[in-house]
């Protein structure tokens, strides 16, 4: 058996701080063959993105690698001197970062950057760099690379950002690619071509990968082999297949358990409670028993060993190779209608009428910042959605959901149509009206932390929107029902002396969530509540939103490009594309029989958690064109596989195909 070409055996990270150091990574091993990709699944938290800086040498100035032993091709990188680590760093090893935007120069063109790591490692100067960079631009599927290496990081697209990226990370024909989580904020369109490209690089160079990911579809479709990690140790490894067919470990059965296409319209999904722990702690036994149910007596005080659960399957887990082994049950997943009437079946009026909605930003230009065009960043839009049920608005980034969300509270100014919330129109409200009926219809950001203040404490953001609206006899009253919102929303009342950066994702999210809810609103908007949020934590927050409704009947607007989030989520779906709705229907019509090209495009491209099933491949062509100069007829022909002769010359009426459904499109089929 040949020696595999990455050997990690025992690495131990710690990083240290005021108290305890934290061991970050304990104890882990794995082995990479040449050509194979390895997936290290988990959640946040876990030490995942610190086992990559570990191997790649890369550790913030408080780590400390303790321990262990880090092999690339024979040579062991923990013993070498800095100065030969740069000289591997980027031409034996390389990265890709999670955070393209971050990790990207804003005051270098792309090219520059590639040719930055060509100049390093290789003996290539002048013309021949250029021709590398842009012979590197081509192999990532950059299009125009010619015109895009003169450019800079702010001018192009998350996907494009993350071509530059790979091009970077491939410049010199590494051995071994490290990629922390490179799709996560990516459209499922864009991660559909990212992961395309690098199993097709990997192919045609040989290339082995450690892939870092959440995504349990985005596992089945690239990985060969996959380790489950928590709380700094590696707890399942095992073949793809095998791990799909199976999980061995009940935290992996609970990330799958977590998953909205195992549960089902109108199950509550398994979330995993609590969270990862505090690795400044010694443990006594298994790290996971908190959180399992179905833990042994002998969990709690003693650590289980490495046992062998199938033919290349081992686990650490109690359950296994002992008299006292469980085969656990399937996971009981409750009704959500279990205590409560639900409203998503019972008929209403519209509790919000958005008719022809426009948001179009000007473009200024010269001395005298005359108008020259138009962003048309919402180009008439029309929607409906009737008290307890839920809209679900998809589309890729830049098609203008977070805009419509935005324009229906005013927070960027519409430039016509109208919006009637509970049979007044907003648009036609002045501004101290507006105020007053703000309450009616609160919003979500995606980015909870950002849209928290960090100076203020967690109960002066939840008391703000009140005083604000002057809702509350005294201050006692306030202050008492900000308590129910944080038990609502499960969190202790005593959180409201701690500031943001305090708390977890997840928790953030559950802060912004009962900030929304502070003025008992009709309508919320939720803008990609979950996208950057790890599976079971996700699990929870859709958990509580469809508690609240049933409870408060509230209606939603759920803004999302994850389609399973959406099935799981959705009463009817409208489909975006470059201002414009070109798809709507029940959920059920829409994402079983789409009939617009592009719906069919998004759907096609979502990675399915099960490696056994093929999913009918639909490549769209380029990116997203530019909202200010969009093309003619309609707005999709470019990059549409089937488009006839007049879709390039007419934009096309909205065809019935039921009661519920339509579609923007020229084909009769």
């Amino acid at each position: 058996m040949s020696a595999p070409l990455l050997r990690v055996a025992g690495l131990t990270t710690r990083i240290h701080g005021g108290g305890a150091p934290v061991r970050a990574v304990d104890g882990v091993s794995f082995d990479i063959a040449a050509g194979e990709t390895f997936a290290l699944v988990g959640e946040s938290g876990c030490g995942k993105s610190m086992t990559a800086l570990s191997i790649m040498r890369l550790l913030p100035d408080a780590g400390e690698i303790a321990g262990g032993c880090v092999e690339l091709q024979g040579e062991n990188l923990l013993a070498l001197p800095e100065s030969r680590m740069r000289d591997l760093r980027g031409h034996r090893v390389a990265m890709i970062f999670q955070e393209p935007g971050l990790s990207l120069n804003p005051v270098m063109t792309a090219g520059d950057q590639i040719a930055e790591s060509v100049r390093r490692h290789t003996p290539l100067r002048g013309a021949a760099v250029t021709a590398r960079v842009l012979e590197l631009l081509d192999a990532v599927r950059m299009p125009d690379a010619r015109r895009r290496a003169s450019e800079y990081p702010f001018q192009m697209s998350g996907g494009m950002k993350q071509r530059v990226m790979i091009a970077i990370a491939l410049a010199c024909d590494p051995a071994l690619l490290i990629a922390d989580e490179p799709t996560t904020a990516l459209d499922v369109t864009v991660q559909a071509q990212v992961l395309e490209l690098l199993r097709e690089l990997q192919r045609s160079r040989g290339m082995a990968m450690l892939l870092i990911t959440h995504d349990l579809g985005v596992v089945a479709q690239v990985a060969q082999r996959v380790a489950v990690m928590y709380a700094g140790q590696i707890i399942e490894t095992a073949p793809v297949d095998a791990f799909f067919a199976g999980p061995a470990h009940p935290y992996a059965r609970k990330l799958f358990a977590s998953l909205p296409e195992r549960a089902g319209r109108g199950r509550a999904l398994a979330a995993i409670p609590g969270t990862v722990p505090r690795l400044d702690r010694d443990f006594a036994g298994c790290r996971f028993v908190d959180r399992c149910d179905a833990a042994l007596p002998r969990c709690a005080d003693m650590v289980p060993e490495w046992r062998e659960a199938g033919q290349g399957h081992g686990v650490r887990c109690h359950l296994y190779g002992s008299a006292e082994r469980r085969v656990q049950s399937a996971e009981r997943n409750p009704s959500l209608e279990e205590g409560g009437h639900s409203a998503l079946c019972t008929p209403y009026s519209s509790l919000l009428e958005v008719s022809d909605l426009k948001v179009w930003f000007p473009v200024r230009k010269g001395l005298l910042q005359r108008v020259r065009g138009h962003v048309r960043a919402v180009d008439g839009v029309s929607l409906a959605i009737a008290p307890g049920r839920t809209l679900g608005l998809v589309g890729e980034s830049g098609c203008g959901k977070t805009t419509v969300g935005k324009g229906l509270l005013r927070l960027v100014e519409p430039t016509a149509g109208r919006v009637i919330v509970d049979g007044q129109d907003f648009l036609a409200l002045r501004q101290g009206e507006l105020r007053r009926r703000r309450r009616d219809v609160q919003i979500i950001f995606q980015d909870p932390y950002a849209s928290l203040n960090p100076r203020m404490r967690i109960g002066d953001a939840l008391e703000e929107g009140l005083l604000a609206l002057g809702i509350g006899a005294d201050a006692r009253w306030r202050q008492s029902h900000i308590d129910g919102l944080l038990a609502e929303v499960g969190l202790a009342p005593d959180v409201k002396a701690r500031y943001p950066h305090e708390f977890s994702g997840g928790q953030r999210q559950r802060i912004a969530i009962a900030r929304a809810l502070a003025v008992e609103p009709k309508l919320i908007v939720c803008d990609e509540p979950t996208s950057a949020l790890d599976v079971s934590v996700q699990a929870q927050i859709l958990n509580l939103l469809k508690r609240l409704q049933r409870e408060r009947g509230l209606s939603y607007l759920f803004i999302s490009h994850n389609m399973a989030v959406i099935e799981y989520m959705a009463d009817e779906v409208a489909v975006m594309y470059l201002g414009r709705v070109v798809e709507r229907g029940l959920a059920g019509e829409v994402l079983r029989a789409p009939r617009h090209p592009y719906t069919r495009a998004l759907l096609a491209a979502v990675p399915v958690a099960d490696p056994r099933r093929e999913r009918a491949a639909i490549r769209l062509a380029g990116d997203l064109p530019s909202p200010l100069d969009p093309p003619s007829g309609c707005h999709f022909h470019p990059r549409c596989p089937v488009a006839l002769p007049q879709c390039r010359v007419e934009y096309p009426a909205a065809k019935s195909w039921s009661a519920t459904q339509t579609a923007c499109c020229h084909l009769r089929d």
